[in-house]
């Protein structure tokens, strides 16, 4: 292979990888990672424990936010 080709695959792999991560990192952003239905589904398909737990967390969550906005607000 020539050099302008090994050249030429490492600029567009470098551009594709800095194309994903970004797209990563706009999901975080935007919390399209976030599951809102998984309480709604869980009730279809998870066991008790496993929706007492999920519960738990969600309600560690909320109390962590509000904690947060407690302390903003000071």
């Amino acid at each position: 292979m020539s050099e302008d080709i090994v050249a030429m695959m490492l600029a567009v792999s470098t551009f594709l990888g800095a194309l994903g991560l970004i797209a990563f990192i706009w999901g975080l952003r935007t919390k399209q990672f976030d599951d809102q239905d998984k309480l709604m589904q869980g009730v279809l398909f998870d066991d008790e424990d496993s929706l007492n737990r999920i519960a738990k967390k969600e309600k560690r969550k909320e109390e962590a936010l509000r904690e947060q906005k407690d302390k903003s607000e000071l």
